[in-house]
């Protein structure tokens, strides 16, 4: 793990240096989130820019009730096409920890991803990532486990976007890593330029254990370009996947630094006419 660790901080360094002569061109884009969906988004933050993604969720089985926060993501564009990535570690509170199930933060993830797109009218990515077992004793999972997720999305038309996602996960399960394949499959609608809503489909299918579908509902609206508001709610279709999940979020994106090209062409653009 500390080979990765290491080639993580040098994929940054050199992306950096590579790339300082554009960050900040793009940087009134919209903002693209993570959230609410299962599958991530299939492009990258522009470079120069930090997003935070966070959210609330409570989730719901057989009668135990679980909340956890802040789902704070943390995602900073390094180039053009690759983001540095962090997930903070997430707090869960049971209410009712004597049925075994036990309060604390979560492990600490951290990963990059890589804008292979567009190509053919597809934008794809590639996320390499790693969570570094630093939770609480009975919350963490005590290993470090690798993920690989494949995202990707096509237009359809001026108001409906199809996305899915294609991941392989390593998680560790009483010590030992457990192989687990992911794929997922929505729908978008552009209701109003600020306001989208979409139903999503994701299976996730391990070495050990049932299989589980999940069914996803949820919608976001942006009160400005770089802000976004979501509300979602999936429901599990088989025994092993949690019965309900609720959950909200908010995101923003800031700009973080850019380059002198892109500060003098921001200039230039702000008094032209």
């Amino acid at each position: 793990m500390q080979r990765y660790s290491s080639a993580l901080f040098l994929s940054v360094v050199f992306a950096l240096q590579a790339n300082a002569q554009t960050c900040g061109a793009n940087a009134q884009s919209t903002i693209a989130t993570d959230r609410p969906q299962i599958t991530n988004s299939s492009v990258v933050v522009p470079c120069g820019s930090l997003q935070f993604e966070n959210g609330f969720q409570e989730t719901g089985n057989g009668g135990q009730r679980s909340y956890d926060l802040p789902e704070t993501s943390v995602r900073l564009g390094i180039a053009n096409k690759t983001e540095f990535r962090f997930t903070v570690p997430d707090y869960f509170y049971n209410d009712d920890t004597g049925s075994g199930f036990a309060n604390g933060f979560g492990d600490l993830v951290l990963g990059f991803k890589q804008q292979l797109g567009p190509a053919h009218g597809f934008d794809v990515s590639l996320i390499p990532s790693v969570s570094l077992p630093t939770g609480a004793n009975a919350i963490s999972s005590h290993g470090y486990d690798a993920a690989l997720q494949l995202p990707w999305s096509r237009s359809l038309s001026k108001n409906w976007t199809a996305a899915g996602q294609f991941a392989v996960m390593w998680p560790t399960e009483s010590g030992r890593h457990d192989l687990t394949g992911q794929a997922s499959v929505y729908f978008d609608r552009q209701l109003t330029a600020p306001w989208d809503a979409y139903v999503e489909y994701s299976g996730a299918f391990s070495e050990r254990g049932g299989p589980q579908h999940t069914i996803d509902f949820g919608t976001a609206y942006k009160p400005t370009p770089h802000q976004q508001l979501d509300f979602h709610c999936n429901f599990g279709l088989s025994a092993a996947t949690p019965g309900h999940s609720i959950g909200i979020g908010y995101s923003v994106r800031l700009q973080a630094f850019r380059s002198r090209g892109a500060q003098s062409a921001a200039a230039a653009h702000a008094v032209t006419p």
